[in-house]
Protein backbone atom coordinates (compact mmCIF):
# COMPACT_ATOMS: atom_id res chain seq x y z
CA UNK A 1 0.00 0.00 0.00
CA UNK A 2 1.41 3.20 -0.84
CA UNK A 3 2.75 5.85 1.80
CA UNK A 4 0.28 8.58 1.26
CA UNK A 5 -2.85 5.78 1.06
CA UNK A 6 -1.78 4.74 4.51
CA UNK A 7 -1.18 8.32 5.76
CA UNK A 8 -4.60 9.14 4.72
CA UNK A 9 -6.35 6.47 6.91
CA UNK A 10 -3.99 7.31 9.80
CA UNK A 11 -1.90 4.26 9.64
CA UNK A 12 1.90 4.44 9.60
CA UNK A 13 4.43 2.74 7.13
CA UNK A 14 7.27 0.65 8.39
CA UNK A 15 9.28 1.71 10.87
CA UNK A 16 12.23 2.24 9.16
CA UNK A 17 12.27 2.96 5.75
CA UNK A 18 12.42 0.63 3.12
CA UNK A 19 16.07 0.52 1.07
CA UNK A 20 17.46 -0.66 -2.13
CA UNK A 21 20.64 0.67 -0.95
CA UNK A 22 23.67 -1.82 0.41
CA UNK A 23 22.64 -2.38 4.77
CA UNK A 24 25.94 -0.59 6.42
CA UNK A 25 27.11 -3.93 7.45
CA UNK A 26 26.92 -5.71 4.02
CA UNK A 27 30.29 -5.56 1.78
CA UNK A 28 30.37 -3.36 -0.64
CA UNK A 29 30.72 -4.40 -4.36
CA UNK A 30 34.08 -5.04 -5.99
CA UNK A 31 32.50 -1.93 -8.57
CA UNK A 32 30.67 1.08 -7.73
CA UNK A 33 27.19 0.81 -9.00
CA UNK A 34 26.03 3.70 -11.60
CA UNK A 35 23.72 5.56 -9.42
CA UNK A 36 22.20 9.11 -10.49
CA UNK A 37 23.72 12.33 -9.33
CA UNK A 38 22.57 13.63 -6.30
CA UNK A 39 20.30 16.10 -6.27
CA UNK A 40 20.55 19.40 -4.01
CA UNK A 41 19.50 18.47 -0.40
CA UNK A 42 17.22 21.42 1.11
CA UNK A 43 17.01 22.66 4.81
CA UNK A 44 14.14 19.52 5.46
CA UNK A 45 16.67 16.93 3.84
CA UNK A 46 18.88 17.53 5.80
CA UNK A 47 17.17 17.79 8.96
CA UNK A 48 16.27 14.23 7.98
CA UNK A 49 19.64 12.85 7.78
CA UNK A 50 20.40 14.35 11.04
CA UNK A 51 17.53 12.33 12.93
CA UNK A 52 18.46 9.21 10.87
CA UNK A 53 22.04 9.39 11.93
CA UNK A 54 21.50 9.94 15.50
CA UNK A 55 18.28 7.47 15.27
CA UNK A 56 18.07 4.47 12.21
CA UNK A 57 15.51 3.92 14.23
CA UNK A 58 13.33 6.79 14.21
CA UNK A 59 9.64 6.05 12.94
CA UNK A 60 8.13 7.76 9.72
CA UNK A 61 5.86 9.63 11.27
CA UNK A 62 8.47 10.68 14.38
CA UNK A 63 11.05 12.11 11.52
CA UNK A 64 7.79 13.76 10.14
CA UNK A 65 6.74 15.26 13.04
CA UNK A 66 9.95 16.86 13.56
CA UNK A 67 11.24 18.25 10.18
CA UNK A 68 7.24 19.26 10.03
CA UNK A 69 6.10 17.93 7.39
CA UNK A 70 3.96 14.97 6.25
CA UNK A 71 4.30 11.23 6.67
CA UNK A 72 4.15 10.42 3.00
CA UNK A 73 6.65 13.81 2.09
CA UNK A 74 9.05 12.33 5.00
CA UNK A 75 8.26 8.66 3.22
CA UNK A 76 9.13 10.36 0.13
CA UNK A 77 12.23 12.46 0.59
CA UNK A 78 13.62 9.39 2.53
CA UNK A 79 13.03 7.28 0.06
CA UNK A 80 14.81 9.83 -3.08
CA UNK A 81 17.77 10.00 -0.62
CA UNK A 82 18.10 6.61 -0.61
CA UNK A 83 17.69 6.31 -4.39
CA UNK A 84 19.87 8.86 -4.64
CA UNK A 85 22.62 7.26 -2.50
CA UNK A 86 22.90 10.19 -0.47
CA UNK A 87 21.74 7.16 2.56
CA UNK A 88 23.65 4.09 1.76
CA UNK A 89 21.81 1.86 4.68
CA UNK A 90 20.96 2.02 8.26
CA UNK A 91 22.83 0.57 11.10
CA UNK A 92 24.01 0.25 14.28
CA UNK A 93 26.75 1.78 15.96
CA UNK A 94 28.51 -0.79 17.72
CA UNK A 95 30.62 -0.63 21.35
CA UNK A 96 33.09 -3.01 19.95
CA UNK A 97 34.44 -3.77 23.08
CA UNK A 98 30.87 -4.89 24.84
CA UNK A 99 30.74 -6.46 21.77
CA UNK A 100 33.86 -9.14 22.28
CA UNK A 101 36.13 -7.13 19.97
CA UNK A 102 38.41 -5.79 22.76
CA UNK A 103 41.74 -4.99 20.64
CA UNK A 104 41.63 -1.92 17.89
CA UNK A 105 44.03 -0.59 15.31
CA UNK A 106 44.56 0.98 12.25
CA UNK A 107 46.78 -0.20 9.83
CA UNK A 108 48.61 1.39 7.14
CA UNK A 109 48.92 -0.57 4.30
CA UNK A 110 51.68 0.30 0.98
CA UNK A 111 50.35 -1.71 -1.85
CA UNK A 112 51.15 -2.18 -5.11
CA UNK A 113 50.38 0.98 -7.56
CA UNK A 114 47.57 0.10 -9.15
CA UNK A 115 46.18 -2.77 -7.37
CA UNK A 116 43.65 -0.69 -5.09
CA UNK A 117 40.38 -3.09 -6.39
CA UNK A 118 42.24 -6.21 -5.52
CA UNK A 119 43.30 -5.19 -1.94
CA UNK A 120 40.39 -3.72 -1.16
CA UNK A 121 38.27 -7.02 -2.31
CA UNK A 122 40.66 -8.95 -0.04
CA UNK A 123 40.54 -6.44 2.89
CA UNK A 124 36.47 -6.34 2.57
CA UNK A 125 36.77 -9.97 3.13
CA UNK A 126 38.92 -9.81 6.59
CA UNK A 127 36.71 -11.01 9.66
CA UNK A 128 36.93 -7.38 11.68
CA UNK A 129 37.89 -4.89 9.25
CA UNK A 130 35.27 -1.88 9.51
CA UNK A 131 36.63 0.95 7.12
CA UNK A 132 38.94 1.37 4.45
CA UNK A 133 40.57 3.97 2.67
CA UNK A 134 42.67 4.66 -0.32
CA UNK A 135 44.56 7.50 1.37
CA UNK A 136 47.61 9.65 -0.16
CA UNK A 137 50.76 10.31 1.47
CA UNK A 138 53.52 8.10 2.92
CA UNK A 139 50.95 5.07 2.45
CA UNK A 140 48.14 3.96 0.28
CA UNK A 141 45.35 2.39 2.67
CA UNK A 142 44.32 3.10 5.67
CA UNK A 143 42.09 -0.16 7.80
CA UNK A 144 40.20 0.08 11.03
CA UNK A 145 39.73 -3.28 12.54
CA UNK A 146 38.58 -4.75 15.61
CA UNK A 147 39.44 -8.75 17.01
CA UNK A 148 39.05 -10.43 20.00
CA UNK A 149 42.11 -9.93 21.57
CA UNK A 150 45.96 -8.87 20.22
CA UNK A 151 46.82 -12.27 19.39
CA UNK A 152 43.88 -12.33 16.73
CA UNK A 153 44.92 -8.86 15.75
CA UNK A 154 48.38 -10.41 15.36
CA UNK A 155 47.28 -13.54 13.03
CA UNK A 156 45.31 -10.85 10.93
CA UNK A 157 48.36 -8.51 10.44
CA UNK A 158 50.93 -11.16 10.25
CA UNK A 159 49.13 -13.48 8.58
CA UNK A 160 46.21 -12.59 5.85
CA UNK A 161 47.56 -8.83 5.75
CA UNK A 162 50.85 -9.52 4.93
CA UNK A 163 50.00 -12.39 2.96
CA UNK A 164 48.20 -10.31 0.04
CA UNK A 165 50.80 -10.67 -2.48
CA UNK A 166 50.18 -6.78 -3.49
CA UNK A 167 50.53 -5.98 -0.09
CA UNK A 168 54.16 -4.47 0.19
CA UNK A 169 54.40 -3.04 3.80
CA UNK A 170 52.11 -2.64 6.89
CA UNK A 171 52.24 -0.44 10.09
CA UNK A 172 49.82 -1.21 13.04
CA UNK A 173 48.99 1.63 15.27
CA UNK A 174 46.56 0.02 18.38
CA UNK A 175 43.60 2.04 19.89
CA UNK A 176 44.08 2.32 23.43
CA UNK A 177 40.73 4.49 23.65
CA UNK A 178 38.41 5.92 20.92
CA UNK A 179 35.15 7.67 21.08
CA UNK A 180 32.35 7.90 18.42
CA UNK A 181 32.04 11.54 17.10
CA UNK A 182 28.53 10.79 15.50
CA UNK A 183 25.93 13.24 15.48
CA UNK A 184 24.58 14.93 18.24
CA UNK A 185 21.97 17.57 18.61
CA UNK A 186 24.28 19.85 20.07
CA UNK A 187 26.56 19.40 16.85
CA UNK A 188 23.85 21.29 14.63
CA UNK A 189 26.01 22.44 11.80
CA UNK A 190 26.55 18.98 10.24
CA UNK A 191 25.46 18.71 6.91
CA UNK A 192 24.83 22.92 6.79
Amino acid sequence: MAAEQMADRGEEPDRTPPTTAPSAAAPASPEPALVPPARPLDAIDRDILRILQTDGRASIRSVAERVHVSRANAYARINRLVEDGVIRGFGARVDHERAGQGASAYITLKIVQNSWRTVREQLQALPGATHIALVSGDFDVLLLVHTPDNRALRELVLTRIQSIPEVLSTRTLLVFEETDLGPRPDRPAELA
